[in-house]
C-alpha cells in the first residue's frame, strides 16, 4: 500500500506517509453528501423537493436513486481520459452520456451516477454562492478542522505522491476532485461520525440504504447496502463499516469508520493501483 493512515477513539493517529498527498477520487462523494446535509439542515438546500424541475429530488441524486446514467463506461470518454486529453465542457459531457434519457423511475431503483453528484456539486455552490472550492472550505473543512482542497487545474496535480497522475485534468471527475493526506481523508470521516457536525438525524440519514441490485462477490463486502454518500457493509467482520472507496488512472483509495470497534476507528489508504478491492481488503486488515 502506498499511503495509509488510522484514527482510533480520541483522534490516536497512525500515519504512514503524513507528507504524502493522494486524491480522494469518489470519497468526495461522502464529503459533498455531508456539505449537501448541513446546508439543508441550514435551510439552504431543499432534499425532498424536485430538482430544479426534474421528476427527481436532491436525496435521491445523493442515493444514486434519480435514475441517471453515468459517464464513466462511455468509450469515448475512457480514450480521451488516457489520451490525457482535457476534460469536456460539462455540458458536452451531459450531452454525451444522453444525461437526460433515465434509466428507471426516479426512487425505484439503485445506479451509481457521476452525473446525479454532478448536479449535487451544482446545487451546493449555486446555495453557497460559490465555486465548490470555497463552498466546501467553508461548508466542510474548516467547520470539521481538516486541510484538504479541491483543484481545477493539471498543475495542482504535480502535488500528488502519483507521478502517472501529474499530467491527469482534475475536471475530468465532473463532482470534483478533493485532494489531501491520508491522516486528512481519515480524519475527516472520523469527525464526521464522531462529532456534532452533522444532526443526529442527518447522521442517520445518510445511513439509509438498499440492497445493491447486482453482485458483488469480487469485493470483501458480506452485505453491501449503498447509503446516502456511503458504501456500507452492515455485516463486516469488524460490525458496520462505512465510507466510501473511489478509483482513477492507475489510483484508488479506501476511506472507511467502523463505528463498533473499542474505541471506533477510521481507516484510510491509497495505492497506485487499479484494485479496489485489495484497497478494501487493506483497510479491513488494518481497522483492529
Amino acid at each position: 500500500m502506498t499511503g495509509w493512515a488510522k484514527i482510533r477513539g480520541a483522534e490516536e493517529i497512525s500515519d504512514a506517509t503524513p507528507a504524502a498527498i493522494y486524491p480522494w477520487w469518489s470519497f468526495t462523494k461522502t464529503i459533498l453528501a455531508a456539505a449537501a446535509f448541513k446546508l439543508a439542515e441550514q435551510g439552504r438546500l431543499a432534499l425532498d423537493e424536485p430538482f430544479d424541475g426534474k421528476p427527481y429530488t436532491l436525496r435521491q441524486l445523493l442515493a444514486h436513486r434519480a435514475g441517471l446514467r453515468d459517464y464513466g463506461a462511455l468509450p469515448e470518454y475512457q480514450s480521451a481520459v488516457a489520451r490525457g486529453d482535457l476534460a469536456w465542457p460539462v455540458e458536452e459531457m451531459l450531452e454525451r452520456a444522453n444525461a437526460g434519457d433515465l434509466v428507471f423511475a426516479p426512487g425505484t431503483g439503485w445506479s451509481y451516477s457521476n452525473i446525479g453528484y454532478t448536479f449535487v456539486r451544482q446545487a451546493i455552490e449555486r446555495a453557497v454562492d460559490a465555486e465548490l472550492r470555497s463552498a466546501l472550505h467553508v461548508t466542510l473543512f474548516a467547520p470539521l478542522g481538516v486541510h484538504a482542497s479541491m483543484i481545477r487545474r493539471r498543475e495542482d496535480m504535480e502535488r500528488l505522491a502519483f507521478a502517472h497522475l501529474h499530467r491527469y485534468d482534475p475536471n475530468w471527475v465532473y463532482h470534483g476532485l478533493v485532494i489531501g493526506t491520508a491522516a486528512d481523508a481519515a480524519r475527516l470521516l472520523h469527525r464526521l461520525f464522531t462529532t456534532n457536525y452533522l444532526s443526529a438525524a442527518s447522521r442517520a440519514a445518510m445511513f439509509d440504504s438498499v440492497p445493491l441490485p447486482f453482485d458483488l462477490t469480487s469485493r470483501p463486502f458480506v452485505a453491501p447496502t449503498p447509503g446516502t454518500g456511503l458504501m456500507i457493509d452492515p455485516q463486516s467482520r469488524h460490525g458496520l463499516m462505512a465510507g466510501h472507496t473511489g478509483g482513477g488512472p492507475g489510483a484508488v483509495c479506501a476511506v472507511y469508520h467502523f463505528p463498533d470497534l473499542v474505541p471506533p476507528t477510521t481507516v484510510a489508504a491509497f495505492a497506485a493501483s487499479d484494485d479496489e478491492a485489495a484497497v478494501e481488503r487493506f483497510v479491513l486488515g488494518h481497522a483492529p
